[in-house]
């Protein structure tokens, strides 16, 4: 009776370890100091079966020399398949698999022969060998008697089914990180993808190569002071690479005509931001909203634009941020009908077009997102770098602060003074 009451309690104590301990080898060790402890053993060791290397490895160890003892190469290789059909309790009904395990103690043995190690057992979950335990003799003296070697392999379930979780886990993280790594491989393979069709878009416009890749900039810049998040701010930026793939579909002569076409006056160029859309629209787009935002980029607040003449409440927030983009873009490089806009001009334009062409809020973080760097307080200069050294002039920059002012108080713009 006393025998019975100690290998239940050894057994909860044992479970409680297994259960309440999450770092792997602290659990292991202190299932090996309850088994010793329950069976008043002084040396023994857990080693864990490595199926891909046919290897035991010793997790835990005591009375064994000052470290763990070395792994174990196996002659013979498990078979899963003559292996899994077990019934979970430590043994398994085929021939084979016995064997197999005999082959693994004998193996075992002959290592801790000298070392006093006097029972080996196997641990087995799910007709699978996970470990073995070793146990050296009593400290007592007294040999191991039957009822001795029943506890040893209940208590030895117990260390398996530890064993046969954490191998679970390891199993579930390695695919996790296998498939974030494909995850990241594909997301690589898309923005590349993305970039050979904006460098493709800009191709066909002679006059304004690298366009569609600042836009997509810009409009990282400005969701990322609208506070997006990065997810939300990565698609917008691949909505401004996107923009103008309705290009590809227009007639080369009217893209790269040295003079201004007003797009509205011209139905193929007027067309190009629905032809972006049945692009892009078949593709299945890491970001839903892609296609929308080259449909609504010409779309205006006053619902002037084109090609719906949406009004403001009816134009997506991102198709807003990409026409501003866009627009910045067309005003701060050269065009063969203009040079490009001074800064001052830029500032005096988004004074005059807020709430008509553009979204004021956009307009607003846009001026921060500039603001910010010309004074080192943002930690990115890509704006800067995008315009080019010199461009921001510092006596322009109260016209900048003041149209900020104007915008976040709401208040009525009006043009200042040349």
């Amino acid at each position: 009776m006393r025998m019975v009451l100690h290998a239940f309690a050894a057994l909860a104590d044992l479970g409680e370890e297994i259960a309440e301990t999450s770092d792997f080898e602290e659990m292991v060790s202190s299932a090996l100091h309850v088994v010793l402890g329950a069976m008043g053993i002084r040396r023994g060791a857990v080693a864990e079966f490595e199926r891909e290397a046919a290897a035991l490895r010793f997790v835990a160890s005591r009375g064994l020399g000052e470290s763990h003892p070395p792994d174990i190469s196996l002659p013979h290789r498990l078979d899963p398949d003559t292996a899994g059909n077990g019934n979970g309790n430590g043994s398994t009904p085929f021939a084979h698999a016995l064997q197999d395990y005999a082959r693994v103690e004998q193996e075992v043995a002959s290592r801790f022969r000298e070392a006093g190690v006097e029972v080996i057992t196997p641990l087995v979950v799910r007709g699978e060998l996970v470990g073995v335990i070793l146990l050296g003799g009593k400290a007592s003296g007294e040999p191991f008697t039957q009822e001795d070697r029943e506890l040893v392999r209940a208590l030895g379930r117990h260390v398996g089914v530890g064993l046969h979780n954490h191998r679970l886990l390891r199993e579930v993280e390695r695919r996790a990180e296998e498939n974030r790594r494909l995850y990241e491989d594909l997301k690589a393979i898309y923005h590349d993808t993305v970039r050979a069709f904006a460098v493709a878009i800009d191709c066909k416009d002679k006059y304004t190569k690298g366009h569609s890749e600042r836009v997509g900039k810009y409009c990282e810049v400005i969701a990322r002071e609208m506070g997006w998040g990065d997810e939300e701010t990565e698609g917008i930026s691949i909505a401004g690479y996107l923009h103008d793939v309705g290009k590809l579909v227009v007639d080369l002569d009217i893209i790269n005509s040295p003079y201004r076409i007003e797009a509205k006056h011209c139905p193929d160029l007027c067309r190009h931001p629905e032809a972006g859309y049945e692009i892009l629209r078949p593709i299945n787009h890491p970001f839903a909203d892609i296609p929308l935002m080259a449909l609504y980029h010409h779309e205006r607040p006053d619902g002037s634009g084109y090609p719906k003449g949406l009004g403001d409440e009816d134009i997506p927030q991102g198709a807003k941020i990409v026409s501003l983009a866009d627009s910045f873009d067309a005003m701060t490089t050269d065009r063969p009908y203009r040079r490009r806009l001074t800064f001052p001009e830029v500032v005096a334009d988004f004074r005059r077009s807020a709430g008509k062409q553009f979204a004021p809020e956009v307009v607003a973080a846009l001026c921060r997102a500039l603001l910010k760097e010309v004074r080192g307080e943002s930690g990115s200069r890509q704006m800067l770098r995008l315009l080019g050294q010199g461009y921001v002039e510092e006596h322009a920059l109260h016209s900048l602060e003041q149209l900020i002012a104007d915008l976040e108080s709401g208040a009525q713009l009006t043009v200042e003074p040349a």
